[in-house]
């Protein structure tokens, strides 16, 4: 991919290319390439004098700041430190980050960037994306039109009310959609330029926030109802009239707003809902991953999700849609093996206090209000938690899932780390090296009675950046669901031996930019097959994806 910066000020003309020129280069993210300027560089560009004397390699760069990341006594400042970086020079962050990404993510993404987004105001430096707020209503086009880059094609895009299980932090949200577009590029090689990160503002709860001074969005009460949903069909309008060719990904809405919004717009838009869609697909490749050790099909396999928010219900729906396919059940067969337990207690029929979502799960059964006794009752293989609290599969829990299954299944999917339902080490210690556990956000390696196992971390960057690349790829006008199944049966079908070996049911974070090629040609297939690709096919699928992809290395200017 190649992108165009678009700038007049200040700018040189090197063949057919305008770049800006001295200090203002410097200060460019896009172009800066900082000591790495060769002598000739410095010269046409004007930046004799304004770098020291010595040409640095990029490798050496990296070296440099990785000597410095290394020296850093706690992750937030670690991301402090690389976001700074990704503000005066985009290649070498890249570069940084996709070398290092096992040791990179954990700081960009979930755990730190929780932390980064409660303090966000606060550790704030320089803007970065778009902040929509209820004072641009009636002008929201316009807004979108200061993006420097036109051809945007991927948005994410937050109203910053249920951050990670962090609750409601209004914009300083915006860490969320700045993380995941970071790894769009880092894991799929979407171009930086092709990415805008969006937080729309339309107030906060956060008592807190409403009282801080370094709080830089709207002080008021949220929005709701009507005047919300007037809101986002602007913003969505808006962005289908100037980026027309861009994915919408929506990105911690609460779930008062994140199934009404996903449901209006994802069969008119390019778009889906991370915590629906994204954590469904990775959840559900776990799962997939999983039979080469349980053994049996999706079918032969019951689940009891503890929580049944937008994360549960997103795994439930597909994992019904996969089942119907593999399987050949009936929707009603296939939602027969999915049960549910709220805060309230089994999501059963009987129950009056079922919001829509849940209503489908609703199963003929006794009401439980007991976690465990409904485990007891049901007889699940595998427990899936997406509640957003702390240490809910307690040590009973687990060894009752240990007693009634050789090899039981516990995802503890909540993010971030500290609201994970179990760590690994309970996991394994608690069912004897017996479990198969994925968590959402990482825990580190762990060893039982000799063995040391490698938990694999459910993490939705092995799917959203794939999805992103194969609808650029395929120029798709929707995502469906067939496309969050393939991409599901492509991460699962790339677990190898090797992985499984060490208890991890997903590839090597190692392998990523490899993975979501392989979901991109996986996810590009499903749309030329469904027919909601908008190009043409070419000859060698896999090549034009790989064609696609980012590096971040410098180019010449001489």
């Amino acid at each position: 991919m190649t992108a165009e910066y678009e700038s007049t000020a200040n700018e040189t003309p090197v063949g057919k290319t305008k770049y800006p020129k001295g200090m203002a280069l410097l200060q460019n993210p896009v172009y800066n390439k900082g000591t790495a300027f060769t002598p000739k560089e410095r010269e046409l560009l004007g930046l004799q004098g304004l770098l020291p004397p010595e040409v640095n390699t990029q490798e050496e760069q990296v070296m440099r700041v990785m000597e410095n990341f290394n020296k850093k006594t706690s992750d937030l400042e670690r991301y402090v430190q690389l976001i700074a970086l990704q503000d005066r020079n985009e290649t070498l962050f890249y570069r940084v980050v996709m070398d290092n990404l096992e040791t990179m993510m954990p700081i960009l993404y979930t755990p730190t960037v929780g932390q980064a987004c409660q303090e966000f105001g606060h550790i704030f430096r320089r803007p970065r994306g778009l902040y929509i707020s209820l004072k641009d209503k009636g002008n929201i086009a316009k807004v979108l039109k200061n993006w420097p880059h036109r051809d945007v094609r991927v948005i994410v895009v937050t109203d910053g009310e249920r951050i990670l299980g962090l609750g409601d932090l209004g914009v300083f949200g915006m860490g969320i959609p700045i993380g995941k577009l970071s790894l769009y590029t880092a894991c799929a090689g979407i171009h930086p330029n092709y990415c805008l990160p969006i937080t729309l503002d339309v107030g906060t709860e956060n008592e807190g926030y409403l009282k801080d001074p370094l709080y830089f969005g709207l002080k008021e009460r949220r929005i709701r109802g009507a005047e919300y949903d007037e809101f986002v069909d602007e913003f969505i309008a808006a962005v289908k009239k100037v980026f027309k060719h861009s994915i919408i990904q929506l990105e911690d809405f609460a779930n008062i707003n994140a199934f009404r919004v996903l449901n209006s717009i994802k069969n008119k838009f390019c778009s889906f809902d991370d915590d629906i869609q994204g954590t469904a697909a990775v959840a559900v490749a776990g799962v997939m991953s999983s039979l080469k050790i349980t053994g049996g099909t999706l079918a032969d396999h019951k689940y009891l999700f503890l929580g049944a928010g937008e994360a549960g219900i997103g795994i439930g729906d597909l994992l019904v849609y996969s089942i119907m396919k593999e399987n050949g059940l009936s929707l009603e067969a296939a939602r027969q093996r999915c049960w549910f337990v709220d805060s309230k207690g089994l999501v059963v029929k009987s129950r009056t206090d079922l919001a829509e979502h849940k209503r489908h799960y609703a199963h003929d059964f006794p009401f439980i209000t007991d976690f465990q006794a409904a485990i007891e009752a049901i007889k699940p293989t595998a427990i899936i938690g997406v509640s957003g609290k702390a240490r809910m599969f307690t040590q009973p829990i687990v060894e009752t899932m240990a007693k009634l299954n050789p090899h039981p299944v516990i995802f503890a999917l909540s993010n971030p780390t500290s609201k994970a339902e179990c760590t690994a080490e309970q996991a394994y210690t608690w069912t004897e090296g017996r479990a198969v556990f994925a968590s959402g956000s990482p825990f580190p390696p762990c060893t039982y009675n000799g063995k040391t196992y490698y938990p694999g971390q459910g993490n939705n960057a092995y799917i959203f950046p794939g999805i992103g690349l194969g609808v650029i790829a395929c120029d798709a006008k929707l995502i469906d669901d067939e496309m969050f199944y393939a991409s599901a049966k492509s991460l699962a079908e790339q677990v190898i031996p090797e992985d499984l070996a060490l208890g991890r049911i997903y590839p090597a974070l190692t392998r990523m930019r490899e993975v979501s090629a392989a979901i991109a040609v996986a996810v590009a297939e499903s749309g030329y097959a469904t027919k909601l690709a908008r190009a043409e096919r070419p000859a060698d699928l896999v090549a034009h994806v790989k064609s696609l992809m980012y590096d971040p290395t410098y180019q010449a200017y001489v």
